[in-house]
């Protein structure tokens, strides 16, 4: 499947070997992904003496994929949105990296126009683009997220190769630059302009660059806001259970058969980028609604939201309801943990 071009033409061959290394996970099965891992759980958060997750307080082991996030990065601040230190993150990130796991960052920057959040629809897309108002602004802060990119070394000095998710759920209405508070022509523009900046004017050179709308039933749908085979490296979607769990799984089904079509047609490997239900309240959720939906259908990986309080949290923590379902899950020979990806 891997072609010899990548949206970066001047990417650097760990970016390459990430891109074949997520191709074939699913010749063995889908890999887990869980956000903030090792950052904080329910009731802690990392600290310099112990290395953790709630993946590995009820499992024994560490997620396969890593999420972080970089929000707030465009300010210069300290810490994320999440109350991460960026320093932690690049220490996080590069343990993960050094035993096999594979990092994967979205991107929650603040609206460039009215100085919200993420989630401050104000119009801004076409301000920050070439010529618009506020398209310096816009850069300045590229630069800053550049800047974090290149600190990412591992203890050879090698630049870490990174999954990289910028402006997801772009076909929803709750970010500022998704539709409809910026058109599909739009977004496209802002993707290329994002691509172009980082690559050319800062020289980052260690992503694939991955492309992930929120629900979708239709591969017209899926495409909507596609900026171009030769701009993508890898596919996404984002989906989460909201009502009960047979509409949810017979919505899964029908996303994942979206996603593969695409991806099989595009020839691009294929993830469920951010899936999860909130406080998982159904006991038996892992086993059959998440994998008996996705088993076999050709994704890389599934990537659980984070773990922020008991009140807010996607993977369980020990004696949560959903625990032993998801020791079982984890058991099973084509769901690869941390150690099934070690070769």
């Amino acid at each position: 499947m891997t072609t010899l071009r990548l949206a970066d033409t001047e990417a650097l061959p760990q970016v390459f070997a990430l891109k074949q290394k997520i191709e074939k996970l699913s010749d063995k099965g889908y890999a887990f992904g869980h956000q903030d891992t090792t950052s904080y759980g329910v009731g802690w958060r990392h600290d310099q003496d112990a290395y953790t997750s709630d993946v590995y307080k009820v499992i024994g082991d560490f997620p396969l994929v890593y999420g972080f996030d970089i929000g707030q990065i465009e300010h210069g601040k300290d810490k994320n949105l999440d109350d991460v230190p960026f320093d932690a993150m690049c220490t996080l990130m590069r343990k993960a990296h050094k035993e096999g796991g594979i990092i994967t960052i979205s991107w929650h920057a603040d609206n460039p126009v009215s100085k919200g959040d993420s989630w401050e629809t104000t119009i801004a897309v076409k301000h920050i683009l070439e010529g618009g108002s506020h398209f310096q602004v816009y850069k300045e802060w590229l630069k800053k997220v550049a800047d974090f990119l290149l600190r990412l070394k591992d203890e050879n000095g090698m630049l870490i190769p990174v999954a990289f998710r910028p402006f997801h759920e772009m076909n929803g209405a709750w970010f500022w630059w998704g539709n409809p508070n910026c058109s599909p022509e739009g977004y496209k523009a802002l993707w290329l302009q994002t691509l172009q900046l980082l690559s050319v004017e800062f020289e980052v050179h260690n992503l694939l660059y991955v492309y992930a709308p929120n629900l979708v039933f239709t591969e017209a749908e899926y495409l909507l806001n596609y900026p171009g085979d030769h701009v993508v490296d890898m596919l996404g979607l984002d989906l989460y259970q909201h009502g009960t769990g047979k509409a949810f799984k017979k919505t899964l089904k029908t996303n994942v058969e979206v996603l593969k079509r695409v991806a099989e047609t595009l020839k691009k490997p294929y993830a469920l980028t951010e899936i999860g239900l909130d406080k998982v309240s159904e006991s038996r959720w892992w086993s059959t609604i998440l994998d008996d939906t996705v088993a076999e259908m050709g994704i890389a990986w599934v990537l659980l939201w984070r773990n922020d309080s008991e009140n807010h949290f996607f993977v369980p923590y020990p004696d949560q309801l959903s625990a032993n379902d998801f020791k079982t899950f984890s058991q099973k020979a084509h769901v690869l943990f941390l150690d099934d990806g070690k070769v």
